[in-house]
């Protein structure tokens, strides 16, 4: 069917947003939803910051956003604290990290960056996004209940989350919990599937995988990785499901319970944690590797290079996500292990500095004498090789066993991971908008605004992350209500003030993005077809979807993606279509 036939049914509302199949349709679906789930997942920050700055005291929001139930007299309760840093960590990884960048990004760039028409399965990808949206609103849904929200940390490790009667949280929170994960799981699996088997099955004539663009192959294995490590998670979600519902004990052995000793023998919570863990690092690359390929391109197109070394590149990628399958333990140091166990841990994690590094070098050496063009897509690229780099090195002191005994479950250990996943992976997210929005829209953000949101943002991301490495070494513990009690702290409660200070600066300036982004959709000025002079192939659709992103023929490929600053054309990008002149050489070969 060509797309002229296609041009006489008019779409209705249902068959145009819900019922879409249309790969550019879901991955704007995927990027509204995960929005709208990263406001949700910024607020509880918020609101548990303010707990841990201005300690048990009452404010007008706790009330008002809390309630009487959750925040007696605007004091919040100790147990919704709880809560509220569990249901932050789980919507931040899952529900916005993994949806807006993997969601959005793969469906949105995949079958344009390769030369498809499509998904290789529309339907499955529909399905995805929709069981998606449904697991988003039953985590939304155990918000408001009740006994409050599940309360025993993101990583939900039984004791708290087998047994009902440990925690308020335990009871129906946690319930929700466990379904809208298992619900999450089986969307996240159908997407990576279909991913993998478009990018391996569908590539256009010349289309080779050494033509790939870099973000192409970041989305291909970051769906690999998913597809080995989800299904585990799913196990270890199952389990906790049995065990919570059907009497068996998987993870519970010998406990007691308010002085009643509870029939449970022969589990063992370690077990949940190695099951939990075997998915929980690779979640790390999941979210991350995506944000690295973006910006692989982004800073390709913005320095007018090529990028350094892409073959090494590739092979960091492929390397990164080897090696994050066999590092999990590394988050379990403390938990009683095997001192040789311990040891072969922290080997394979210091391994995974070596492709990350070479990453970090390869962006730096892509950037070094280019003709940069700083707009907010590029500025968030760079943001993120910085974040990456003092993120990361602090990742070493933790993946050695010996040292991360002295900082494990302290702020140490908050700044690092937020800094290398959150804050990378986010800028990552940013780039991709600002730099993917003319495509997705037709229309261009605002670029002053841009300048304005990274600006405020990079500040205060240091601003609140950077300190916690200090507090965290003078031995601060994570999750803990209220420090108050322990007079060793006093003198750390003034940082706490200023990072919740820059916590709230940083999210109020957010509302900059959310209005240049929803009024540039509106009333943006309109874009051209290839506004940045990017050499890719979504560049060559034109700027008015149609059904197939390609009018007539699927355009022919006749050389990698890189081509910026090409001795010999007259232009400085050669788009992947232009056929080689005679005697020209392939640069990557």
């Amino acid at each position: 069917m060509s797309a002229h036939e296609h041009g006489h049914h008019k779409e209705t509302f249902i068959t145009k947003y819900i019922f879409s199949l249309d790969h550019k349709m879901i991955a704007k679906q995927y990027l509204i939803t995960g929005l709208v789930m990263g406001i949700v997942g910024v607020l509880l920050s918020i609101l548990f910051r303010m707990q841990i700055a201005w300690p048990e005291q009452s404010f007008g929001i706790f009330k008002f956003l809390l309630g009487e139930n959750f925040a007696p007299g605007g004091v919040m309760r100790n147990d919704i604290y709880l809560a509220l840093v569990t249901i932050h960590g789980t919507i931040m990884v899952f529900f916005v990290l993994t949806a807006g960048l993997s969601g959005t990004f793969s469906n949105l760039l995949i079958p344009l960056q390769i030369g498809a028409r499509d998904m290789a399965s529309g339907f499955m990808n529909m399905l995805s996004y929709w069981m998606f949206f449904l697991s988003s609103v039953i985590m939304l849904i155990s918000l408001f209940i009740e006994s409050g929200p599940a309360s025993a940390g993101w990583t939900i490790y039984p004791p708290l989350s087998a047994l009902p009667q440990a925690i308020p949280g335990s009871g129906l929170g946690m319930t929700l919990w466990l379904v809208s994960m298992a619900i999450f799981i089986a969307s996240s699996l159908m997407g990576s599937l279909n991913y993998v088997v478009t990018v391996i099955n569908l590539r256009t004539k010349g289309m080779t995988m050494t033509r790939l663009p870099l973000t192409v192959w970041a989305f291909f294995v970051t769906a690999i990785i998913g597809i080995v490590s989800f299904p585990v998670l799913f196990s270890a979600a199952l389990l906790l499901i049995f065990d919570r519902s059907f009497g068996t004990s998987f993870f519970l052995s010998d406990i007691f319970i308010q002085g009643d000793v509870l029939h449970y023998q022969g589990g063992s919570p370690v077990l949940f944690e190695h099951l939990f863990w075997f998915l929980g690092h690779p979640e790390v690359y999941i979210v991350l590797l995506p944000a690295l390929g973006i910006t692989s391109e982004i800073i390709a197109t913005n320095s007018r290079k090529p990028i350094f070394g892409y073959r090494a590149m590739i092979a960091s990628i492929l390397a990164i996500a080897f090696l994050s399958t066999i590092v999990w333990g590394h988050h379990m140091f403390v938990s009683g292990m095997n001192p040789f166990l311990g040891s072969v841990f922290t080997f394979t994690t210091l391994l995974i500095a070596i492709p990350s590094a070479v990453k970090a070098f390869n962006y730096i050496t892509t950037l070094w004498k280019g003709n940069l063009q700083l707009n907010p897509a590029m500025l968030f690229s760079i943001g993120l090789v910085s974040t990456f780099i003092t993120g990361g090195l602090t990742g070493i002191i933790l993946g050695d066993s010996t040292l991360d005994i002295n900082v494990h479950d302290t702020y140490f250990v908050v700044a690092h991971f937020h800094l290398v996943m959150g804050i990378s992976a986010l800028y990552g997210f940013f780039a991709g908008v600002y730099h993917w929005f003319p495509k997705m829209f037709g229309k261009m953000m605002n670029k002053t605004l841009g300048y304005v949101h990274f600006w405020v943002t990079a500040v205060c991301a240091y601003g609140v992350f950077f300190p916690m490495h200090f507090i965290g070494m003078a031995g601060l513990p994570r999750r803990y209500y209220t420090n108050s009690a322990f007079p060793l702290f006093d003198e750390l409660a003034d940082v706490n003030v200023l990072i919740t200070i820059f916590a709230i600066v940083g999210a109020v300036f957010q509302v900059v993005f959310f209005w240049n982004f929803f009024y540039s959709i509106f009333y943006g000025k309109k874009a051209s077809q290839n506004p940045w002079k990017s050499n890719t192939l979504e560049w060559t659709t034109p700027v008015e979807h149609v059904h197939g992103n390609w009018p007539g023929e699927i355009p022919e490929v006749h050389r990698w993606a890189y081509d910026y600053s090409k001795p010999g054309h007259d232009e400085d990008f050669v788009t992947q279509i232009t056929p080689m002149k005679d005697g020209e050489e392939e640069l990557h070969h």
